[in-house]
This record gives structure tokens, C-alpha cells and sequence, in this order.
């Protein structure tokens, strides 16, 4: 046995030339057909309301480091989920097994189950009205042949790409490539069956530098829903190294009031708090710093956020939630003011709303810029401050909306940047952040479910010496 089937004896069977190793062996049609037949199965044993997803899912991850293969995975993921109501009363039960037998135990769990719980009245499907009906094709699969020799091959040019970049790159975090693959389909009992597949692929490294000062190290990445829409590998990885080398000699500042600005990969985290703060179970446990703030004034009046879930090959696109609901265009901030909430079915039912469609999380938020430039023009629009590298720790109360996270980056002196800095806090809150947005730039990151351009904040704490 050579070294890479030690790594992973799995595949052993499996040529590292072999191009078959992350195509999905069921198709949808067979998929559609095993949710129907649990659905139909729920209600012959007396379920008032029933709803079933399965999913099959493939993958090929590879990570390298300094010049050696660490992992090489295979995943191969399939699983059912069953929900079942009589009357108010919910049960649920899920499998790893999709044989007929399998299925039938699953059912009668989740029956079972629901015999004994008690009543929920906002408990049920979404309304039958809201179902999706014909799907729109939004081309999320973009299945990649990658062999694990190719992406082993493709993972050590990346990290080598890097490790050139400066002789003080001494160590590395190594790089990795990812590819999968997968189909969801769901049914219910008001007769709606959908799904559709999808695609995820990246590329990533990271690396450590060093000199007399000490280490630092730094990353970056890229993914797509295509692997044609990657950055080449050499690419990802030149980026890695510089962004770690210009770190070096990093010191703390001084604790102080200033400035801070998040650039775009950074930014769009601002955004994702406030999405949980308005989120239909926060909302109705009252546990968020945003309750009740639709029609108010969350951000200035030059912000704008839209939902757009149907953008071709976009990271968060889809064309329907995880209930069946169709997803629609929306707008949750216009000119500052908070339109509304982020709802599944469940959450709008306590609420007395309708569902927004997102089961399952959001659909492609679009940030509207402020400005025409991007990260360069916000640096020298603030002057003298932070900008931020690199967060670190979860200290974000969603409650309060006490803001308080680790932080490494740049001071910016006269619209330049100075020097790196390290070990140093930030903090606000969430609230008073989002009131004091100065701009937003137009270096829009696409990876993510939010895109969002650089965001300056006027003032934050920095505890630094």
C-alpha cells in the first residue's frame, strides 16, 4: 500500500486518475419518487399533514502541507427526513438508510412520536398557496471531473505559489481544495414536490511568515458554484503569501476612539448580524437587540439591502426554501429603514406575519455601495485608523448587541496605510455600528450568501496597550 491509500484506504479500489469519484450515482427523478412515497405513506397512517427531504450528496476534499499530502476525503452523504402532524401535534425522524424497510421505520417513529407531543397551534406546513410552482433553473450545478490526483496536484501548486512568494514565509497552514456535489428534493402533503442540484467548489491556503518581530500568518480563499469561476490556484496562493508577509512586524496601538474599517470578506459579517437580529426566532423569543424594529431607522439613509434569490450560479441563490415556499425578490432595508423580518412558516405564525420565504437562512443579500471606489478610497476617506485583517472570537451578544472581538490589521495615518498592528480589541455596539456606517464601497465580495462591499464605521473602541 502506497502512501496516499494509507491516507485514505477508503479508495484504495479507486485509480487517483479516476475522474467518476464525486458523481452522483441517483438522479432526481428517483429521489422525487422515494419523498412521494413517505409522504403517502405518513398520511395512510393518519397524519392530517406530512412533509419529507432527501438529500444525496458527494465530495472530494484534499489538503496539503509543506509539499505533502495531509488528507485526501471522499464523502458520500445521503439522508431522509420526515415530519408528520396530527392535527397540531408534530413528530419527526430522520435516516441514513433509503431502503423501503428503512423507510417505513422512519414513518412510523415520527408517527409515533407525534402521538405524544403536545399541541403547537403555529405548528404545520407553510400554506399550500405559497408553494413554489415550476422551479426556475438558476444553473447552481456545475459539476467538476477532479480527479484526486488533479486536485492533490492543484492544492500543492496553490501552497507553493504562496510559499514563493517571500523567503520569511518559513511555515505553512497548508492548502486545500474542495468539490461537492448534491440534489435536495422535498415533498408535502399538499401535493408539491420539488428540488433541484447544486454545486460548491473552493480553493484555500494559508501560511505562517516570520522575522525578528515574531510570526504571523494569513490566508485567503475563493469558491464558486463553477470551478471555472475560480481564481487559478497559483493565484489564490501568491495572495495568501503576501497578505501574511505584510503583517510582519505587527505591534499593538494605543487604546483609543477611532475609526474602523471592515473590508468587504470582513464587512459582510456586520451584515449577518443584523440579519440574526431580525430573524423570526429571535423576534418572537424577544432575544435580540432588533426587536420590533421594522419601519424604524437601523443604518443611514444611504443604505439599501435587497434580497435577490434568483441570480445565476450566486452562492445563495434558490428557487424555493426549505418548505416548498417560492423565494422572491425583496427589499429588508430601503434608505436606512428596516422594512422587515427574515421568516419560515413557523416563526410568522407567532408573529401573527406571513413567511418571507427563508427556510433554510437568506437568499443573496445585496449591499448597495455608497461609493464608487472600493477599499483604497475608503482608507483614504477615513484619514487615521483601523483597518481590519482579521477577526478573531465570537463576542457578539445578539441580546444586547454588545459587540467586543479580537482584531489584527492596519493603522492608517494621512489616508495611507502606516503599519501592521496585532493584539488589539474592538468593540461598540451593534446598534450605534450600524447608525455610524460612513460609506460602503464597491468592491463587492460575491462568495457568500451576502455581498457587500468595504464599511467604514466612524467610531470604535480600540484596546490595544
Amino acid at each position: 500500500m502506497d502512501a496516499l491509500e494509507c491516507l485514505h484506504p477508503q479508495i484504495q479500489a479507486t485509480s487517483l486518475n479516476d475522474h467518476s469519484v464525486t458523481t452522483l450515482d441517483v438522479d432526481q427523478g428517483e429521489l422525487e419518487n422515494l419523498v412521494r412515497r413517505v409522504v403517502d405513506e405518513a398520511c395512510r397512517r393518519g397524519a392530517t399533514q406530512a412533509e419529507a427531504a432527501v438529500s444525496s450528496e458527494v465530495g472530494l476534499s484534499v489538503s496539503v502541507r509543506l509539499g505533502d499530502v495531509e488528507t485526501l476525503e471522499y464523502h458520500s452523504d445521503r439522508g431522509l427526513g420526515v415530519t408528520v402532524y396530527f392535527g397540531k401535534s408534530k413528530g419527526s425522524a430522520s435516516s441514513a438508510d433509503l431502503s423501503d424497510e428503512a423507510l417505513v421505520q422512519t414513518v412510523d417513529k415520527a408517527v409515533s412520536i407525534a402521538r405524544y407531543t403536545a399541541e403547537d397551534p403555529c405548528g404545520g406546513l407553510a400554506d399550500a398557496e405559497m408553494m413554489a410552482g415550476e422551479l426556475l433553473d438558476l444553473q447552481l450545478s456545475h459539476p467538476w471531473p477532479l480527479a484526486p490526483q488533479q486536485a492533490i496536484e492543484l492544492a500543492l501548486e496553490c501552497e507553493q505559489a504562496a510559499r514563493d512568494v517571500d523567503e520569511r514565509i518559513t511555515n505553512s497552514e497548508g492548502a486545500s481544495i474542495n468539490s461537492h456535489q448534491g440534489i435536495r428534493v422535498y415533498a408535502n402533503s399538499h401535493g408539491f414536490v420539488g428540488g433541484y442540484p447544486s454545486t460548491s467548489h473552493s480553493i484555500s491556503c494559508a501560511v505562517v511568515a516570520s522575522d525578528e518581530n515574531g510570526m504571523e500568518r494569513d490566508y485567503w480563499y475563493d469558491s464558486g458554484r463553477s470551478h471555472a469561476d475560480l481564481l487559478a490556484p497559483a493565484k489564490v496562493g501568491r495572495i495568501a503569501g503576501e497578505r501574511t508577509v505584510r503583517r510582519l512586524g505587527a505591534r499593538k496601538t494605543a487604546t483609543q476612539s477611532a475609526p474602523v474599517l471592515f473590508p468587504a470578506e470582513l464587512a459582510r459579517g456586520l451584515v449577518g448580524h443584523y440579519i440574526a437580529g431580525i430573524g423570526g426566532t429571535a423576534q418572537y423569543r424577544k432575544a435580540t437587540f432588533l426587536l420590533d424594529i421594522a419601519g424604524q431607522q437601523v443604518f443611514p439613509e444611504f443604505m439599501d439591502v435587497s434580497e435577490r434569490p434568483h441570480l445565476l450560479r450566486a452562492a445563495g441563490s434558490a428557487p424555493m426554501d426549505n418548505e416548498g415556499v417560492a423565494t422572491r425578490d425583496r427589499e429588508l432595508v430601503t434608505a436606512g429603514i428596516a422594512q422587515g423580518y427574515v421568516l419560515n412558516s413557523y416563526s410568522a405564525r407567532k408573529l401573527g406575519l406571513q413567511t418571507t420565504g427563508n427556510a433554510g437562512g437568506v437568499h443573496n443579500l445585496l449591499v448597495k455601495p455608497s461609493i464608487p471606489g472600493g477599499l483604497k478610497e475608503l482608507v483614504q476617506k477615513m484619514g487615521t485608523g483601523l483597518l481590519v485583517g482579521e477577526l478573531m472570537g465570537q463576542g457578539v451578544n445578539g441580546v444586547t448587541g454588545d459587540y467586543s472581538r479580537g482584531a489584527a490589521g492596519f493603522w492608517i495615518e494621512n489616508g495611507e496605510i502606516s503599519h501592521p498592528v496585532h493584539e488589539i480589541t474592538i468593540a461598540g455596539n451593534l446598534q450605534n455600528m450600524f447608525r455610524n456606517i460612513v460609506a460602503i464601497g464597491s468592491d463587492i465580495d460575491t462568495r457568500g450568501r451576502v455581498r457587500s462591499g468595504s464599511i467604514l464605521i466612524e467610531q470604535m473602541t480600540i484596546a490595544g496597550n
